[in-house]
């Protein structure tokens, strides 16, 4: 694997989350017609929307983010009861917004100890796929790790062969992109998640963008596969409204790692929670720092410390 880059893709994933979440955070469970009616195209971080926030503030998608990779750091790796402890602090710490499938898992968890929900019900939603990014840069290079963590940290609150299956490719898609490889192997994952799943098929677009994970799948791989400027993507991306600022922070996540720092728009980052910069920087420092111990323990060459 060739490291040279690492870093700036994988703190352009992190930060093009945080800003695909905070831009979208507006515009949830509006539709098209609303958004357009009211910002005409929503293109700055203004805050308000449903949950009033400031602008540049992030919601739950990128908090538990930062929980999933602060429990990470604190382990030295990927460890499904640091990850459930932290998401139950996390809760007790009255975020300003908690999926209901996610509440679900994380109340289970702290009722019984559970580390995994009974499998099916509602467990179809987005609130797994969002967490990806923190273990897909822990196993940068290491397939079968990355797998087992990342189906592990689904299951604390989703268990349904959809969310799995969403969470595992992007995530794919992510390492990829991050490793510096070429576009036609992104595509080829998602190719690969459609083969197996078909109801992921997002060429023709099916239109729809909401919490339920085909939804959110289909909306981010459309138009990253379609739009090649991170901006843009992020744009058509959260004026779909629905689920605006998890589909916002999954093509952010994506379209950052592709794009790099640079492409990144300075006036969102001038808005975006400073503190959330902060933690993003130190989490993607440590992250590949054990990527890169994992990847010299394998006998691969582990490149320069991050």
């Amino acid at each position: 694997m060739n490291w040279h880059g690492t870093h700036e893709r994988a703190l352009a994933a992190y930060v093009g989350f945080a800003m695909g979440d905070a831009l979208g955070a507006t515009v949830e469970f509006m539709t098209r017609e609303e958004i357009a009616a009211r910002h005409g195209e929503h293109r700055d971080m203004v805050g308000g929307g449903w949950l009033k926030l400031k602008p540049g503030q992030v919601t739950d998608d990128t908090q538990m983010c930062l929980a999933l990779g602060n429990a990470i750091l604190a382990r030295g790796g990927f460890d499904r009861q640091a990850a459930a402890d932290a998401f139950a602090a996390w809760l007790r710490g009255r975020p300003v917004d908690v999926g209901n499938a996610v509440r679900r898992g994380i109340q289970n968890f702290m009722s019984t100890g559970a580390l995994e929900m009974a499998p099916g019900g509602t467990g179809a939603g987005n609130g797994a796929a969002v967490r990806v990014l923190p273990v897909a840069l822990l196993h940068l290079t290491d397939d079968t790790a990355f797998e087992q963590a990342c189906v592990a940290q689904c299951r604390l609150t989703h268990h349904h062969p959809l969310a799995d299956a969403a969470a595992l490719a992007l995530g794919r898609i992510l390492r990829l992109l991050v490793r510096g490889e070429e576009l036609a192997a992104c595509r080829r994952e998602a190719d690969a998640l459609v083969e197996r799943h078909p109801e992921f098929c997002f060429d023709p677009y099916p239109g729809r963008a909401s919490g339920y994970v085909v939804d959110t799948v289909q909306t981010v791989l459309h138009h990253f596969f379609t739009i090649d400027s991170f901006e843009s993507c992020v744009i058509r991306v959260v004026n779909r409204g629905e689920d605006a600022d998890t589909c916002g922070a999954l093509a952010g996540m994506l379209a950052g790692a592709r794009e790099g720092l640079l492409a990144l728009p300075a006036r969102w980052l001038k808005k975006l929670d400073p503190m959330v910069w902060e933690a993003a920087r130190r989490q993607v420092y440590g992250l590949l720092e054990l990527a890169r111990r994992e990847a010299e323990a394998q006998g691969q060459p582990a490149g320069p410390r991050v």
